[in-house]
């Protein structure tokens, strides 16, 4: 089969910046399947990179290489490394935009990305993207072994873990995005129905909790900054159109939204506001 390569970024489709990157990729791999994740990640936004990041890898085919350049640091001292774990191969910046996938699919090997034969001869100080990670994915998606492009690379750059904690009844998180149709994902999850009426509940991140496994969703209430939301539904539908509910994401985390409607605007909410999950 043809080797898969996903790519992330922030750069948008304004530009050529993601079509050189591609052209790159086919220039040395020309049996890649190049899969567009998603190219619309705010400006610099290294946790909304890794968020989007965490619920897309399982997805794909375990020998995937993830092209992520989402750089604010570009130029600087900050290294390129690429990662192989037993659910794909990373190609980033070291910059915290792999660390929540990390969390889950734990590294086998990293490298430092310091071979310049698996570079591109002038390399730009504002353009990583095509000079280096770019050249490194296609040769990786080719069969060149990860110890090949440098050497090993250690105690990785991490992103402060998301408000995630439990007390006295109640699990306490933040809201961790918020996507294009105003949906407030929390932080809280994995979520997952268990029958009609109860909830598997696994914190993600690395967070250790003292929860009960399993919670009656119609006995917890959700509310987010100062605003009540009421138990968890299992879908938008379950309440009127404009209506806001709490519902159990495609992601496996706690969700705000507003049936045909856009939550984020209703409640004035925003990335880092709480969220709580009364459990009873």
């Amino acid at each position: 089969m043809s080797p898969i390569i996903a790519l992330l970024t922030d750069f948008g489709l304004a530009d050529a910046y993601v079509g050189i990157m591609k052209g790159v990729v086919l220039g040395i791999c020309p049996t890649a399947r190049l899969i567009d994740l998603t190219h619309d990640i705010q400006p610099q936004n290294v946790r909304q990179a890794a968020y989007v990041l965490l619920t897309a890898y399982r997805y794909f085919p375990p020998e995937t290489v993830f092209l992520v350049v989402v750089d604010p640091g570009v130029g600087t001292a900050r290294a390129p490394i690429a990662v192989e774990t037993a659910h794909g191969r990373f190609v980033a910046p070291d910059n915290g935009v792999l660390s929540y996938v990390l969390q889950e699919t734990p590294p086998r090997q990293t490298v430092a990305l310091t071979e310049h034969r698996f570079h591109l001869p002038e390399i730009s100080q504002t353009f990583h993207g095509r000079d280096i990670f770019s050249p490194v994915a296609a040769y990786l998606a080719q069969g060149t072994p990860l110890t090949a492009f440098g050497p090993p690379r250690q105690n990785l750059v991490t992103l402060p873990l998301p408000r995630l904690s439990a007390d006295a009844g109640k699990i306490v998180g933040e809201v961790l995005h918020i996507d294009r149709f105003g949906n407030l994902i929390s932080s809280i999850g994995r979520l997952s129905w268990e029958d009609e009426e109860h909830l598997q509940f696994s914190p993600r991140f690395g967070v250790r909790m003292d929860v009960p496994p399993a919670l009656v969703a119609k006995a917890c209430r959700v509310q987010i900054g100062g605003h009540p939301v009421g138990p968890i539904r299992r879908t938008y539908g379950a309440v009127p159109a404009g209506t806001v509910t709490a519902l159990i994401g495609s992601a496996g985390q706690l969700e705000i939204g507003v049936n045909q409607g856009n939550a984020a605007e209703v409640l004035g909410m925003t990335i880092g506001d709480p969220v709580v999950l009364h459990l009873a």
